[in-house]
C-alpha cells in the first residue's frame, strides 16, 4: 500500500506531466511497476493499493490485483492512463474499471482496517528493525508513503493496528525501490 499525499483525485491530469499536473502520480505509477512486474511477466500473488489524497475530491483508492490485471504495460504513461480511467469511474462503492483495476472512495484508515483483518501489516520506516532479522507471515502488506512521510495522523492510524516496523537498509530509499528490495527479500525466502 502506497499513500500519495498530493496525487490528484480528478481524471483531468495530463499523461505528459505526471509529476506536475497529477500531483506526483509518477511516484505511485513506478510503485505499481515495481510491485507487479517481473522480467517477462506479472506477479500473480501481488496486489497494490494506491491511496490518492490530492485535490479536488480525496480520498480515492486504486487497487490493482496482479492475478487479474490486463492491459498493464511497464511504462508510467500507459499505467497512468489506466489509473486515470479508474478515477473517472469512481463511485460510492468499489468499482472495477478494467480487469484487475478497482477504484473506491476508501480512505487510508478504511484500507488499513480492511487489510489488517486479512494480512500482517508491516510499516517500512527508516528507524525500524532490520528486515534481515524479520520473519513474515504468508500474507503480508507493506505500508509506505510517496516522497513525503506519513502524517502523524496516518501513522497513528497505522500504529493502532500494531504493525511490524522495519527498515530496509542504512539509507532512505525511493518508494519504488523499497518495493523492489522487499520483493527480492521475499523471493529469496520463498
Amino acid at each position: 500500500m502506497v499513500v500519495g499525499h498530493k496525487a490528484v483525485t480528478s481524471g483531468d491530469f495530463k499523461l505528459d506531466d505526471l509529476p506536475g499536473s497529477a500531483g506526483r502520480m509518477d511516484i505511485l505509477l513506478r510503485c505499481v511497476n515495481s510491485a507487479l512486474f517481473l522480467s517477462h511477466g506479472i506477479r500473480k500473488d501481488a496486489e497494490i493499493h494506491l491511496v490518492l489524497q490530492g485535490e479536488p475530491d480525496p480520498p480515492l483508492t486504486v487497487r490493482i490485483n496482479g492475478a487479474e490485471v490486463r492491459y498493464l504495460n511497464p511504462d508510467e504513461r500507459s499505467t497512468g492512463a489506466l489509473v486515470r480511467n479508474a478515477i473517472l469511474k469512481a463511485d460510492a462503492g468499489e468499482v472495477r474499471s478494467s480487469p484487475g483495476i478497482y477504484i473506491s472512495r476508501r480512505s487510508f484508515a478504511d484500507v488499513i482496517a480492511d487489510l489488517a483483518t486479512r494480512s500482517e501489516l508491516v510499516y517500512l520506516k527508516e528507524d525500524g528493525e532490520d528486515v534481515r532479522g524479520k520473519r513474515f507471515e504468508e500474507d503480508v502488506t507493506f505500508v509506505l508513503s510517496d516522497h513525503q512521510d506519513l502524517t502523524p495522523e496516518e501513522e497513528a492510524v497505522l500504529l493502532a493496528h500494531s504493525p511490524s516496523v522495519i527498515r530496509l537498509g542504512p539509507l532512505s530509499y525511493h518508494a519504488d525501490h523499497c518495493i523492489v528490495i522487499m520483493n527480492v527479500e521475499l523471493d529469496m525466502r520463498a
